[in-house]
């Protein structure tokens, strides 16, 4: 019985000291891939790097690691337009199938699935701020976006009719869609500006915009979009995604 009790306490002190090992060994690795990820993205801050799954040292010594979750805060996107970026407030992404190097200098992602939110104050720097003739005597131009209820997006458009500004914005109610690595806002039907009507297609040029985000972290793509309380909420995936090297 002592024997027995002698050999149950070294199974439980080694058994503590693999895990200890083993959680040391993750978050050294959770940090090392998070600089990697920092600096092949040129992030300005480090992003959160948790590696899933038990026990991690027989992940590393199979080269792949089942689950990594990575999170992005004020990401900057490219649009297409030199110079200029979209802010993504909070990226989340839930990579499987990671292959890596022995140095972690590379990590590559079998597929990855995750969301991404946009602010409506962001997403407005796209609509068309400046007053825009819409027809002779008439100017426009959107002024806010918010919550429109049921997946819409609601549109506020300030107009002006023969030189006087009319008292309330009209609002549209407005469908978002995602078309590749573009995010477009399409009003339901066409407002009218004092009781002026305008051809649609002059009418759109105001209600209607889309912004193209691109170069997203590791080659990840725009998948569905939908208008959330405080702003866009993205669904993103993708294949073969670089998290370093």
């Amino acid at each position: 019985m002592r024997a027995l009790r002698i050999l149950l306490v070294v199974v439980v002190v080694l058994g503590g000291l693999f895990v200890l090992a083993d959680r040391l060994a993750v978050n050294f690795a959770e940090g090392e891939v998070a600089d990697k990820l920092k600096a092949n993205e040129g992030l300005a801050a480090t992003p959160d790097v948790s590696i899933k799954g038990f026990p991690f040292l027989t992940q590393v010594v199979g080269g792949s690691l089942d689950d990594v979750e990575v999170g992005i805060k004020d990401y900057q996107a490219a649009t297409g337009t030199s110079g200029r970026t979209i802010r993504i407030d909070d990226l989340q992404a839930d990579m499987q199938g990671v292959e890596f190097s022995g140095d972690y200098s590379s990590a590559t992602a079998a597929s990855a699935t995750g969301t991404a939110s946009i602010t409506y104050a962001e997403l407005l720097k796209t609509a068309k701020a400046e007053p825009t003739e819409v027809v002779r005597g008439v100017t426009a131009n959107v002024v806010g976006l918010s919550d429109g209820g049921n997946g819409k997006i609601k549109v506020a458009v300030e107009a002006t009719v023969l030189g006087t500004k009319l008292p309330q914005p009209v609002y549209v109610l407005s469908t978002v869609t995602v078309q590749g690595d573009t995010v477009r806002v399409h009003a339901d039907s066409l407002p009218s500006f004092g009781g002026v009507r305008a051809a649609e297609n002059e009418v759109r040029s105001i209600t209607d915009f889309q912004q193209k985000i691109d170069d997203l972290p590791g080659g990840i793509k725009l998948d569905k979009v939908q208008a959330g309380k405080d702003g866009v909420e993205i669904s993103v995936k993708g294949s073969n995604v670089k998290l370093a090297g």
